[in-house]
């Protein structure tokens, strides 16, 4: 589960990480009176105007501004809230913005320059371990870093059993050049941070910039967090912060109804029982030509209700040109399956406009097909794989 910026600094600012502090808003009005509140309460005169989506660049793409005034804050906030932002990490359409975030200033004057560094922690899963990186080359162009100069980014592995141990904090701070105060500070706030990843069940905190500030404090500028769905149970006020609007409608609706889907951009819907059977159903369509349209696992159970729902959360995708079905009976039986998408496809009337290819192997396998082909419907079975993969390839022609 992704989260905005705020809402990561705030399991940031939570377990001891200093953050750059701020205070989101809806509309313009709200913007302005969040940064008369900051600046009574940080003293800050400037104020940076943060559009709030789950996509990374928003700079690039006109989402995050400078404000010197508080009529500069009002002006940025009624542009930013309502535009669809485009950024590298989003589609040609962009995301729309439904709220900002009005932060303090952080970058002012003092007795040393401030400094950008990179830093995310998430898991090595070749390694089984998590992993701290970092880069002396912080900002928006980190991806360009990873590209061109690779030996600026450094890696710190954690050995999940022990923990971050404190030389290993010490050595990030060492490796970004910092001595000092800037140095202790920076020690602090990676065993924070790791703290904080750890606990909260992430898989991902991602700061970039990472700020050593003009009077050598370190800060988080910014916050991308993504939970761990599997834990959210153990963090009912965490699953609370999930932005629907922010997630693909057909996929909420798809968590709703208990099935597992991710939208895809092929032409051809898939509706499979178990994640490694779907990863090789989505290869049976490749190679017949087709692209995926999507990603969707029924689970053990599929009864006509399900597949009925099933079907109609693919069709809900124009490019769908066939739905093919991919079940192994072994916990359900494959003659039940049959009937439920007989049962399914006839409730749903002329809703289905695109040939169905239906593959049952396992339990009951030739009823199952003796179900289908005696229906009197436009679904074509198949117990084979290659099978399946040439009534694809004939329906698409």
């Amino acid at each position: 589960m992704n989260l905005h910026e705020y809402q990561g600094k705030e399991i940031l600012a939570s377990f001891g990480v200093r953050i750059q502090r701020g205070i989101v808003a809806g509309n313009a009005k709200d913007a302005v009176a969040a940064a008369k509140q900051l600046t009574e309460e940080t003293g800050t005169g400037w104020h940076v105007i943060k559009a709030q989506i789950h996509a990374g660049g928003r700079g690039k793409g006109g989402g995050v501004k400078l404000a010197k005034n508080l009529q500069e804050v009002e002006q940025i906030a009624d542009t930013i809230i309502g535009m669809d932002l485009v950024t590298p990490q989003t589609s040609k359409e962009g995301k729309r913005v439904h709220q900002v975030l009005v932060a303090e200033d952080v970058y002012y004057p003092g007795d040393s320059e401030p400094s950008e560094f990179y830093m995310s922690v998430l898991l090595d899963r070749s390694k089984g371990r998590n992993m701290i990186m970092y880069s002396t080359e912080g900002g928006m162009d980190i991806e360009e870093v990873a590209e061109k100069t690779p030996h600026l980014i450094f890696h710190e592995e954690v050995d999940p059993s022990i923990g971050l141990m404190p030389f290993q904090a010490r050595r990030i701070a060492f490796n970004l050049g910092l001595s000092g105060n800037a140095f202790k500070e920076m020690v602090k706030f990676v065993t924070a941070l790791y703290k904080a990843y750890e606990s909260s069940d992430s898989s991902l905190f991602e700061i970039n910039p990472v700020l050593k500030t003009s009077d050598d404090k370190i800060l988080a500028v910014d916050a991308k967090v993504t939970l761990d769905d599997n834990a959210l149970y153990r963090h009912k006020n965490y699953a609370e912060m999930r932005d629907l609007r922010e997630e693909d409608p057909i996929e909420v609706e798809a968590k709703e109804a208990g099935l597992n889907f991710v939208n895809l951009d092929g032409n051809v819907g898939c509706m499979v029982n178990g994640a490694g059977l779907a990863m090789a159903t989505m290869d049976l369509i490749k190679m017949a030509g087709g692209e995926p349209a999507n990603f969707l696992d029924v689970g053990g159970t599929a009864d006509a209700r399900r597949v009925e729902t099933a079907f109609r959360i693919i069709l809900k995708d124009p490019n769908v040109k066939a739905i093919l079905v991919n079940i192994f009976g072994g916990i359900v039986r494959c003659d039940r399956v049959a009937q439920g998408i007989v049962d399914a496809y006839k409730n749903m009337g002329d809703a289905i406009q695109v040939p169905i290819i239906v593959r049952l192997q396992g339990t009951n396998a030739e009823i199952a097909k003796e179900l289908i082909d005696n229906s009197g419907l436009a679904v074509h079975s198949a117990i084979e794989f290659q099978e399946a993969a040439d009534k694809v390839q004939e329906v698409l022609k």
